[in-house]
């Protein structure tokens, strides 16, 4: 395993190598009217991330191939993209953009983007932060008292399966801004997947133990605080990256519909005036935001579920 991630390791700093001598060396097919500069710096970039984890994973032993073959399959696709685009031009012109004029727009447009980043990740955070605190109370408090279960599980299980992006529309018109009803379409998204999963949580609950509690006395407020809460904790916290991955969907959507501001308003404006290169770039803005969000939730799963 060691001699094939050292392969590997050899294997990703030659086709970078030749990435490099790529765009600094041969001749261009397709003028190019921007600086190599932030494509060689957003190269720099990925292979300081790659070599961090490949000597995070050597210096804890683990015995991985992972890192070295994301790194070659991206060198791969990146020389791909340079010959296609720019070298040879074989590629529309329009539709497909040169690497550097995609990353280019970093160096051009980074307030814009910057801008927009904030707006999306404030609207997120806003959207997801309501949903998954609705969905937790309202989901143990059905899923603790039967008469409630009994009335509200059957209609979240009619409305669950409902895009919330159906109501759009709609709440666009019924709301007073844009970004309220995006926030709306977030909340919804996130909401009816977690009330389903706290309704079976707090349901499946040993009912001794709730019993053996009644019989000490113990008030309602302080058995969901004490007992039903701890018991469905450790199920919200793994579900935090798919619904934070379901929240970061719905932004994007909601954003694409009226906003004026925000990742998915800076992709869908781009697209309008043809600026494919701005389009490529706020998807890949997209992916970072995404990469980020994921770690973090990560981070916060591994922090409060020591016992796993």
């Amino acid at each position: 395993m060691k001699a094939i991630a050292n392969r590997q390791f050899v294997a990703a700093h030659v086709l970078l190598a030749a990435l490099v001598a790529v765009i600094s060396c041969m001749p261009n097919h397709k003028a190019i009217t921007v600086t190599y500069f932030p494509l060689l710096v957003a190269l720099a970039v990925i292979e300081g991330i790659y070599l961090l984890f490949f000597f995070r994973n050597a210096r804890e032993k683990k015995r991985s191939t992972g890192p070295s073959d994301i790194i070659v399959l991206v060198w791969v696709l990146f020389l791909v993209w340079e010959l296609a685009s720019t070298k040879f031009a074989i590629t529309p012109n329009v539709l497909v953009p040169t690497p550097e004029e995609v990353f280019d727009i970093f160096r051009t447009s980074y307030p814009t983007l910057w801008r927009n980043v904030v707006s999306s990740t404030s609207l997120l955070v806003v959207g997801y932060s309501i949903g998954m605190v609705l969905g937790v109370v309202l989901g143990v408090i059905c899923g603790w008292v039967p008469r409630l279960r009994a009335m509200f599980y059957p209609i979240a299980n009619v409305l669950a399966p409902i895009p919330p992006t159906v109501f759009a529309p709609y709440l666009v018109v019924l709301l007073p801004t844009f970004r309220s009803a995006s926030a709306v379409i977030i909340v919804l998204g996130v909401f009816w997947p977690q009330f389903l999963a706290m309704v079976l949580r707090a349901s499946s609950i040993d009912q001794g133990l709730l019993d053996n509690a009644r019989a000490l006395g113990v008030r309602s407020t302080t058995m969901i605080r004490r007992i039903i809460l701890p018991y469905v904790m450790p199920g919200v916290l793994q579900s935090l990256r798919v619904s934070l991955t379901t929240a970061f969907l719905m932004l994007t959507f909601a954003e694409m519909i009226g906003a004026t501001a925000g990742i998915g308003f800076y992709i869908t404006n781009s697209n309008i005036y043809a600026n494919y290169a701005a389009v490529i770039a706020g998807i890949i803005v997209c992916g970072i935001v995404v990469t980020v969000l994921s770690a973090v939730t990560s981070w916060i799963q591994r922090r409060f579920t020591t016992w796993r």
